[in-house]
């Protein structure tokens, strides 16, 4: 029983050393592989962070708009718009709720400041926002006098300081609305003074009936008093298809 003893004790401690050598090592290797998923976020982000710079180097076209070193006062980084920041637009935001989006002031761009920060912003797409804040290619090749009326497709682009989600240049279906400048108040004017003589008719761009109110003297004074109710109820409008102003 002496000689016996002595085994039992070595192999009961030789357990206990084996269970805490594998523990060790599980807990080593758990945070080996931490550290490096860690690593690799970090990474990560330094490599996205630095493509940022790097297109940003790509084309200097937007500085021409932006503040630079030669200006003598310095605004705040916090205040510029685009195209002089870079704003990480995530499509994964609740459509129409507030959203916080990391902004980066643009290479080469002078600023006070630090130059990333957050800006809060409304979620969504930029041909989502509306008629005040985007300005559209404006078209002359239509009727904006037909009826029913017209609509035609554009380019629009959002102001620069809106922060929306997807391309800021878009193509929109708009209302045909155009004006050339002709005045409403004077061709009312010339419809009852020398409406007989077809002035009211040569201002609008309508030559040829114009030219029939000048030589029968204005219908006898019929199409004269019908030209002047027409304009005043704004049913006959420029030639060109434009609207009063």
């Amino acid at each position: 029983m002496l000689r016996c003893l002595p085994l039992r004790i070595s192999i009961r401690d030789s357990l206990i050393l084996i269970i805490l050598v594998l523990f060790n090592t599980i807990h080593v290797t758990d945070m080996a592989n931490n550290e490096m998923d860690i690593q690799s976020k970090q990474s990560k982000t330094k490599e996205e962070n630095g493509s940022k710079l790097v297109n940003f180097n790509g084309n200097d076209d937007y500085l021409k708009n932006c503040p630079s070193a030669d200006e003598e006062n310095e605004i705040n980084c916090n205040e510029l718009n685009y195209p002089c920041l870079a704003c990480d637009r995530s499509i994964d935001c609740v459509y129409g709720a507030l959203f916080n989006y990391t902004c980066y002031v643009k290479a080469k761009v002078t600023c006070k400041g630090t130059r990333s920060f957050n800006k809060t912003a409304q979620c969504r797409f930029c041909y989502q926002t509306d008629k005040w804040e985007h300005r559209c290619d404006q078209k002359a090749s239509c009727n904006s006098l037909a009826s029913p009326i017209k609509y035609y497709l554009t380019n629009c682009t959002v102001s620069d300081d809106i922060i929306c989600l997807g391309k800021r240049r878009f193509l929109k279906k708009i209302k045909c609305s155009w004006t050339a400048g002709t005045h409403w108040g004077t061709a009312l004017v010339l419809a009852l003074t020398l409406g007989g003589f077809g002035a009211d008719r040569f201002y609008l761009g309508h030559w040829q009936e114009g030219i029939g109110k000048l030589f029968s003297f204005g219908g006898l004074g019929v199409w004269t008093l019908v030209d002047a109710l027409l304009i005043g109820i704004h049913h006959l409008g420029p030639a060109d298809g434009s609207l009063y102003i």
